[in-house]
């Protein structure tokens, strides 16, 4: 058995599946549509909707069969999302990545696998829809067209959902996809017995900026701040506008001392910012950050208004040293 390659993009891909919120959100009755649609159109006994996570496939859908994921390792859609091209298998017995896959040899005796790359808006590809048979077959041409036909409609379900998830303005997250991602990753967080921080950040004076330049220099403010973010920090880390001139940075696999250390230097990229930027109003933000304590928050909702807390604290320390140097 071959075990599917890691794309050379992963790190990426993942963030962009995380991002999306699909792993934990998304209509999957309107996916069991177009599965069934496809069983019948096929006529195979299974037709599936998947993502492919970091360790597992997660279904969106499946008809035919009864899993809730599978071991990435074994997955046929493991090798499906390494092209854009659909991944085409007339009879897995005979084909050496798969000959031996216990998906062959056992339950579910799969023979023929036809699976179409399904991608988010910004390219990655995180999935596939792909159909299964007990029996070998081709796939002709024309089929093949209907197969990414079907998988065109997922993909714009995808779009859907993640307009629904980001900020117009900013393009970060919004409050939903972050409640959505925030969730997903405490849990991964407790599994895996990693650290999760959050930074917090509110946009100094934004009042300001509106009533003395205009609500586009306070829109043009926002946007400043959330490009800010993209350059400082990693892929890896979610970022949000939470609302308004509220932010926040979803630090994953980071304690609190680390991601301390790189809110201090997006503070030291936002005054070289200020430096070049020409802008009549200087771009300040106040920030805390505290790290997830699965004993002493019971949900989302404490951590974040413990973060909200924090943030004030070191904005009331901050403004009192101000004082005590202009004394």
């Amino acid at each position: 058995m071959k075990t599917p390659e890691i794309p050379k993009n992963e790190a990426q891909r993942l963030a962009a599946l995380r991002d999306s919120g699909l792993l934990d959100a998304g209509d999957p009755h309107r996916f069991d549509r177009l599965t069934r649609l496809a069983r019948h159109l096929f006529n195979v006994p299974m037709a599936l909707v998947t993502l492919v996570d970091e360790t597992t496939l997660v279904f969106k859908s499946s008809e035919g069969v009864s899993w809730k994921t599978l071991p990435r390792n074994i997955s046929f859609c493991g090798h499906a999302i390494l092209s854009e091209r659909p991944l085409i298998v007339p009879d897995a017995a005979a084909d050496e990545r798969f000959s031996d896959n216990p998906l062959v040899t056992g339950k579910p005796h799969i023979r023929f696998y036809a699976g179409y790359p399904l991608r988010l808006p910004d390219g990655a590809i995180v999935g596939s829809f792909c159909l299964i048979d007990h029996d070998t077959r081709s796939f002709a041409p024309a089929e093949q067209e209907m197969l990414k036909d079907l998988a065109s409609i997922v993909e714009d379900d995808f779009a859907v959902f993640s307009v629904a998830t980001t900020d117009d303005l900013t393009g970060l997250l919004n409050r939903r996809g972050f409640e959505h991602l925030a969730n997903y990753a405490i849990s991964s967080s407790q599994r895996r017995a990693e650290p999760l921080t959050l930074g917090w950040i509110d946009l100094d004076k934004f009042k300001e900026i509106n009533d003395s330049y205009g609500h586009d220099e306070g829109d043009a403010a926002l946007r400043a701040l959330a490009e800010l973010m993209r350059n400082t920090f990693r892929e890896s880390d979610l970022l949000v506008r939470h609302g308004g001139d509220e932010f926040a940075i979803l630090f994953l696999d980071t304690d609190e001392d680390g991601a301390f250390i790189a809110m201090q230097h997006m503070a030291e990229v936002a005054d070289d910012y200020n430096s070049r930027s020409g802008k009549p109003w200087r771009l300040a933000f106040s920030w805390g950050v505290i790290e997830f304590d699965h004993a002493a928050y019971s949900d989302l909702q404490s951590w974040l208004k413990a973060a909200d807390q924090r943030m004030y604290e070191m904005k009331n320390q901050r403004d009192i040293n101000q004082w005590n140097n202009n004394i």
